[in-house]
């Protein structure tokens, strides 16, 4: 029912054809290898950077699900991100281009100048106090001097929080109390579309409600707008840098935190994921090669924010580990100031590949779906495109494939894992070509199990809960920050031995993996269940849907049914009922009549998160009249009013509070 496409061609013929296309014995080797032999396989892989101390011993598992890797081992972050690629002769190698259509201007940061912005940064922070195991809390938009502060704090061996610009002062100050920065770095104001974010006004109420106080602001003024300055609180970024002169790398040990980061939409109850340096920069170095076959002079475009995992791990530490050139866009896909903007970097920067969400790739054929913008523009340099952390329906893949031009490979992770949990590697020779809508293999040291509701393992093809065996490869979270046994109830509970990462999804005969939603998204019809994602992708096969999304509502006979709301196209050929209609009939010839798929709503937009992620939970909640809070990580509240509207002419959210 998941996967007709495979069901239906499962023939011993095709079996066998499939089989040849998909073996990989290079591969399996050395994920066997990873999972049975993993001291001597994760030693090789932590030599690719540098040590200033040998570690005592690679794996320390006798108290699950608290591992340890490489003990005793003491290493830099900044050092090997910057210093190490400098001292080789590389300073003038171009380490970041910040691309900035909002303010109209392009900023190149050679490996040589950031290593004197830091170091010096590093110095004053030193002065104003940071020391090692401090904690500086980052509140920055997307520019070089956030990727500056990440690496002049980890400079010291202090760690860093960096909270997402978009978030308002309740969510600041949630974190704040919560790591107890001694000091925050943030600058005057981030750009949207035709509008300024005053950061530092938000600062300021964030901290005046906070129960925690820092001891200095560090205040970035960016040229488009400055902010006025607490004489007390506030020091300028410019002033910090002559504080002192430069700062000298700290070496920490291996399972020290380099960072903590909280994960979307916690705000009450902050929780947040605590990264050991050791393993995470060793592993992220080796990714680069292994999963996204870099080379050692491509240029290399993660379109996300600094605040999210992909930011820390691909924008920051992973290119730069590697020494090669990451793209920083401040803007978005389609209104800075057209669709055609993606294109524009692609050609100007000779970009080799480009890491975003599905939903970039929506916007744009949403807005442009001929790329007309996109054809002034030469791809030719662009070799892959690699997509996480939404579902992608097989329309918009298939769209970004030709137009682009080069495979677009999914893979799965998470903000806990810090890495692909499963994925296309590139250097591995796997087929650029997997099955239809698959994540990719477990990744080197994941051991991915997919299980019953009693902990048995899924035959292949059969729906369950995906988890990974203990112990979690080098790089993934050590613990929750301040917060050890709610890490170990989270993760490691129901199903004792192994980290459940909460999704629900298969493996097929080959191994690959096909995540189909988050396990609260499953939807229970008359106790069968369903995944929201395969009814989705049925949805966005119709010509005139340019986004939807499923969620279970209540009824009484059945328990739950699906509903989809969905955004038309612009000059749809079809009217909303024509739609209905089709989409109707679509699902119960593609899924069955098992679906009970009868109801199909037109919405203005739809809740996604700025990570690209829509927010379900909220809309079912809201549909059962239950309180929802909206996230501060929501890109547009506005569309909750229109989704209530029409929740509510189909009989549903009818008592329940306003979003709030």
């Amino acid at each position: 029912m998941f996967n007709v496409e495979i069901r239906k061609h499962n023939t011993s013929s095709f079996y066998n054809e499939a089989k040849e296309k998909y073996n990989n014995k290079r591969y399996e080797e050395l994920h066997k290898r990873s999972i049975e032999q993993p001291e001597e396989f994760f030693a090789d892989i932590a030599n690719t950077v540098h040590w200033t101390k040998k570690w005592d011993r690679v794996l320390d598992n006798f108290h699950q699900p608290f591992t340890k890797w490489f003990v005793g081992g003491e290493l830099n972050a900044c050092y090997n991100a910057v210093d190490r690629h400098v001292e080789s002769g590389k300073g003038s190698k171009v380490a970041l281009i910040h691309d900035s259509p909002l303010t109209q201007t392009i900023r190149k940061v050679t490996y040589a100048e950031l290593l004197d912005k830091v170091s010096h940064l590093a110095g004053g922070l030193a002065a104003l106090g940071v020391k090692k195991g401090d904690r500086v809390l980052i509140y920055m938009p997307l520019i070089p001097e956030a990727i500056m502060a990440m690496l002049a704090t980890a400079r010291l061996g202090a760690i860093h929080s960096v909270v997402f610009g978009g978030f308002a002062a309740r969510e600041l100050c949630a974190r704040i109390v919560h790591a107890e920065p001694k000091v925050i770095i943030a600058a005057s104001c981030g750009v949207e579309p035709n509008k300024i974010i005053r950061y530092k006004d938000i600062l300021n109420e964030a901290i005046e409600c906070s129960s925690y106080k820092p001891e200095k602001c560090v205040i970035f003024q960016r040229k488009i707008e400055t902010a006025p300055l607490d004489l007390d609180m506030d020091i300028l970024w410019d002033d910090v840098l002559t504080l002192a002169g430069p700062h000298e790398c700290v070496s920490i040990e291996a399972n020290e935190p380099l960072y903590i980061l909280y994960t979307s939409g916690t705000t009450d109850d902050p929780k947040g994921v605590q990264r050991p340096i050791g393993g995470h920069i060793a592993t992220l170095t080796w990714t680069m090669s292994v999963i996204y076959g870099m080379g050692p002079n491509d240029v290399w475009w993660v379109a996300s924010d600094l605040g999210w995992v992909v930011g820390h791990s691909y924008i920051c530490y992973g290119p730069l580990l590697y020494g090669i050139t990451s793209v920083m866009y401040e803007g978005k896909p389609d209104r800075t100031p057209d669709p055609g903007q993606y294109f524009r970097i692609i050609d100007e920067h000779k970009v080799n590949a480009i890491f975003t969400v599905p939903t970039s790739f929506r916007v744009i054929r949403r807005e442009d779906p001929k790329a007309s913008f996109g054809k002034m523009y030469s791809t030719k340099s662009l070799k892959k495109i690699f997509i996480a952390g939404e579902h992608c329906d097989y329309e918009t893949k298939m769209w970004t494939e030709n137009t682009f031009r080069v495979p677009v490979l999914n893979h799965w992770w998470q903000t806990e894992t810090g890495h692909a949990i499963t994925a296309t590697c590139i250097g591995l020779g796997h087929s650029l070509k997997p099955p239809k809508h698959c994540a990719g293999l477990p990744f080197l040291g994941y051991n991915v199990k997919v299980v019953n509701e009693d902990g048995s393992e899924s035959k292949p093809l059969e729906l369950g809960r995906i988890v990974v065996k203990l112990p979690l490869p080098p790089g993934t979270l050590s613990t929750l920050y301040q917060a050890p046994e709610r890490f170990c109830q989270i993760y490691f509970s129901k199903y004792p031995g192994y980290y459940d990462t909460m999704d629900a999804g298969y493996k097929d005969e080959f191994g690959y993996v096909f995540v189909t939603a988050r396990d609260d998204d499953i939807i229970n019809v008359a106790g069968h269940r369903l995944s929201t994602f395969a009814i989705e992708d049925v949805i966005f096969a119709h010509p005139d849907v340019i986004d939807a999304t499923v969620v279970g509502v209540p009824e009484p006979t059945k328990g739950e049914v699906p509903l989809c709301l969905f955004v038309m196209r612009n000059h749809a050929k079809k009217n909303e009922d024509e739609i209905c209609r089709d989409l109707i009939r679509m699902v119960r010839e593609m899924i069955g009549p098992i679906a009970s798929f009868r109801l199909a709503v037109a919405v203005k937009g739809l809740p996604r998160t700025r990570s690209g992620k829509v927010c379900r939970k909220s809309i079912s909640n809201m549909a059962k009249d239950q309180e929802v809070k909206i996230s501060g990580t929501v890109e547009d509240p506005t569309v909750y009013k229109d989704i209530k509207s029409v929740l509510q002419k189909l009989g549903f959210a009818i008592s329940g509070p306003d979003p709030q």
